[in-house]
């Protein structure tokens, strides 16, 4: 029983959708383009994760959109700039449904977005 339960488990994990990079390696490559600040910390302890002239930017991997816009509006909050997202689409295809609604969703709330997708390439919605 133990050995087919581990057996199932090593399959459950491998079968978990890995990222190619780490959120990081891209909010450095978006943040070091656009002449900005990572990981600023605010008075309470939380950090931007990229704060450029303009804009707090929060960046998400596509599937953590709904978080994004929390904290990207709390930043622009705390920092007097427009709240942005820089989401991250590595499947495009597969992430599509995630930016349309970011998309909806920014509409309403003022939020910009830039895409980077998984060749790094940054396209400003």
């Amino acid at each position: 029983m133990i050995k087919i339960f581990s057996i199932i488990l090593l399959l459950l994990i491998s079968l978990q959708a890995k990222n190619l990079h780490k959120e990081k390696v891209y909010q450095e490559h978006f943040c070091k383009k656009f002449g900005g600040i990572t990981e600023y910390r605010l008075e309470d302890k939380t950090r931007v994760d990229c704060l450029i002239q303009t804009h707090a930017i929060e960046v998400d991997f596509a599937k953590k959109w709904a978080e994004s816009i929390g904290q990207s509006l709390y930043y622009a909050s705390k920092t007097a700039r427009k709240p942005a997202v820089l989401l991250i689409m590595e499947d495009e295809k597969r992430d599509q449904k995630y930016l349309d609604r970011l998309e909806h969703v920014s509409k309403t709330h003022n939020i910009d977005i830039w895409i980077i997708n998984k060749d790094f390439k940054i396209i400003q919605r």
